[in-house]
């Protein structure tokens, strides 16, 4: 009884663990709060998913053209990112639709590829240079701070064709382009992410084969990628701070992007459930960064189920003592994107099988037929999530400062009365500013995805998520305002997200 009560106690306290989530947003009241001076608001992209011209100027051939091209039907509508919203020629619209929104800061990503072909920095494509030097050079000239990513899941081929992201040697690569890259863009950018979303990469990736490169590795593959993507994390972070921070004055981190898992019930083995499961798709890369080594839940559940399954070793490998030094605390803030929410309920260990991560983090994990859904198929509508999250991450990892450097909705028609988004948009900053006024989590920068409609991976153009719709059918591509980017633009003046307190 004792251990129940002290249990209750704690999940009272952080306010998490309040069990099933249907009546969550029954009464709850869009707050009249205003953002504090100094909040900063943006918008982001990312490279394959806006430019187009994937063989234009010199630019190398990345893992999405590869895959895209060599499996016809990989792509839900049948499209790929070869023009995609045709930024490579039409930036400045891009530029203008930003300063009519208002926003401060554009985050948007370089394609290695069209920097270095081959990946390596043996061979610099100047076009490439050129592209991304004229983007931040008309952001700055409209005002608009740029925070550049410079890893957005697209790597060149020709480093594929070594391995990728399971191959060590990757480490080094990625140190010597990221070193080139503030070199050649550091003048003109104020922040700099290394890495977006680790576990899209080492998962869809190299695990279930949903994203590119396409690998089936699972349980395996995925953790030999999350070490090198956390290395090669650590390498950037490193030279920035050694060799740029000091002439350039700009910021860096990682993207760590997370969903919210809630347990099923107000149980401990529910609570413990989720826990595991926000330690295995959170901690897993926010561990490292923030504290030091994988989760220990991480480390004492994949090396039990590896023994189980036969490995001579655990499938999870290890990080040297120098390894862990060289991670931890390489971040000038936590850059978090979220969009949606699970829940988490405990079950029977896994049966001993195949190896996966799913496997690995066990428990029964669903989202609720009662929550809207969105274009994409995993994606429902969940605001309250987003509060639950940012309080779990600063019990979990302390008072940080917080990113949050993608958030947004989809739909399907790409309609231009999106008050669907608007509502999105308002619900999920509501619950944001709560968290910032009642539990005083330093949050001071949002970012919504996305400016103008993309190319949303293996979606297509089916997914469309921008607030200014593009008809990817119009040669032209043309930018067209949605009532979203007149809503946004009204919180950006007033910091306010009703009409009744701007």
């Amino acid at each position: 009884m004792r251990i129940l009560y002290i249990f209750a106690i704690f999940a009272t306290f952080l306010d998490l663990s309040l069990g099933d989530g249907d009546d969550e947003n029954v009464d709850y009241q869009i707050t009249d709060k205003t953002y504090p001076e100094g909040f900063v608001f943006g918008v982001a992209t990312a490279s394959y998913q806006i430019e187009g011209g994937w063989n234009e100027d010199g630019k190398g051939e990345q893992i999405w053209d590869t895959w895209i091209h060599n499996n016809p039907g990989i792509v839900a509508d049948g499209s790929t990112g070869d023009v995609a919203s045709d930024s490579y020629h039409k930036y400045k619209e891009d530029v203008a639709c930003m300063k009519e929104v208002g926003v401060q800061y554009y985050r948007l990503s370089i394609s290695w590829a069209r920097i270095l072909p081959t990946g390596r920095i043996d061979k610099v494509n100047q076009a490439g240079v050129n592209y991304y030097l004229n983007v931040l050079k008309e952001l700055k000239a409209n005002g608009i701070e740029a925070m550049v990513t410079l890893y957005h899941w697209d790597l060149p081929t020709a480093l594929q064709d070594i391995g990728g992201w399971t191959n060590p040697e990757i480490v080094e690569v990625f140190a010597d382009f990221a070193r080139l890259s503030y070199g050649l863009f550091g003048d003109y950018v104020q922040t700099w992410v290394t890495i977006n979303e680790p576990k899209q990469i080492c998962h869809g990736g190299y695990a279930n084969a949903g994203y590119a490169p396409g690998i089936d590795s699972k349980g395996v593959g995925e953790y030999s990628c999350a070490r090198n993507i956390l290395l090669a994390h650590a390498r950037g972070w490193h030279i920035y701070d050694q060799e740029f921070r000091s002439k350039q004055n700009g910021r860096i981190t990682i993207v760590i992007d997370s969903d919210w898992y809630e347990p099923t019930n107000y149980t401990p083995e529910d609570e413990q459930a989720a826990e595991t499961k926000r330690q295995f798709v959170f901690g897993m890369y926010a561990n490292p960064v923030f504290i030091g080594n994988w989760p220990q839940v991480m480390i004492d559940r994949v090396a039990d189920r590896s023994a189980k399954e036969g490995f001579n070793s655990s499938r999870l490998p290890a990080f040297s003592d120098e390894e862990i030094s060289l991670i931890k605390g390489t971040y000038d803030f936590l850059a978090l994107n979220h969009y949606t929410t699970y829940m988490v309920g405990a079950a029977d260990e896994p049966a001993i099988g195949s190896p996966s991560w799913e496997l690995d983090a066990g428990g029964n994990v669903y989202q609720k037929d009662t929550w809207e859904q969105a274009a994409i198929g995993w994606f429902r509508v969940v605001p309250w999530g987003f509060g639950k999250l940012l309080k779990w991450i600063k019990a979990t990892y302390g008072d940080l400062e917080i990113v949050i450097t993608e958030n947004g909705v989809s739909d399907r028609t790409g309609t231009l009365e999106d008050d669907h988004r608007i509502n999105y948009i308002r619900s999920y900053m509501s619950h944001m500013l709560d968290a910032m006024y009642e539990d005083n989590i330093k949050i001071t920068g949002y970012t919504l995805w996305s400016i103008i409609d993309n190319f949303e991976w293996t979606q297509g153009f089916n997914a469309k998520l921008g607030i200014y719709y593009i008809n990817m059918t119009d040669p032209e591509r043309p930018r067209v305002a949605k009532k979203s980017s007149k809503y946004y633009a009204k919180v950006i003046e007033t910091g306010c997200l009703l009409d009744s307190c701007a």
